[in-house]
């Protein structure tokens, strides 16, 4: 892994696996949220993969270009809010959007752009409960 960045961030610079702090990453991702979106356009998305906080227990697949993102929503059936319906409207829109893996406090990862092609609303077992799950496809060029 790189050393952490300490530059003002500009997107086009970073390169996956590239390591931030979160002064660095809150300037695109301005909440501490998971979701990141303004007026309905999804801009950035957080992970931990679950090894955090195992309520959102994002999958990675196909060799980490598949990722399935769960969404917004800690306790009881996850409802269709501003958020989750911002995963669905990049769907339609096609956009792809920065994607952060916190790996400790004060320690993200940068792991590229990625677009949501999907979402869904399931039942979890593990959770027992039902919850949106968004199919994140990663993406080489964003510019």
């Amino acid at each position: 892994m790189h050393n952490v960045k300490r530059f003002p961030l500009s997107l086009k610079n970073l390169k996956p696996n590239d390591l931030l702090p979160w002064d660095l990453v809150k300037e695109v991702h301005k909440v501490r949220h998971g979701i990141y979106q303004k007026k309905g356009k999804l801009i950035s998305l957080l992970t931990d993969f679950g090894e955090i906080n195992p309520c959102y227990p994002d999958k990675k697949e196909d060799k980490g270009e598949v990722i399935f993102y769960t969404g917004a929503g800690r306790r009881g059936n996850q409802k269709l809010d501003c958020f989750n319906q911002a995963l669905l409207n990049a769907v339609k829109s096609g956009h792809a959007v920065p994607l952060f893996r916190k790996i400790r406090v004060g320690c993200w990862q940068f792991l590229g752009f990625w677009r949501v092609v999907d979402g869904r609303y399931v039942f979890d077992e593990n959770q027992n409960r039902m919850i949106w799950q968004f199919k994140l496809v990663k993406v080489d060029n964003p510019f």
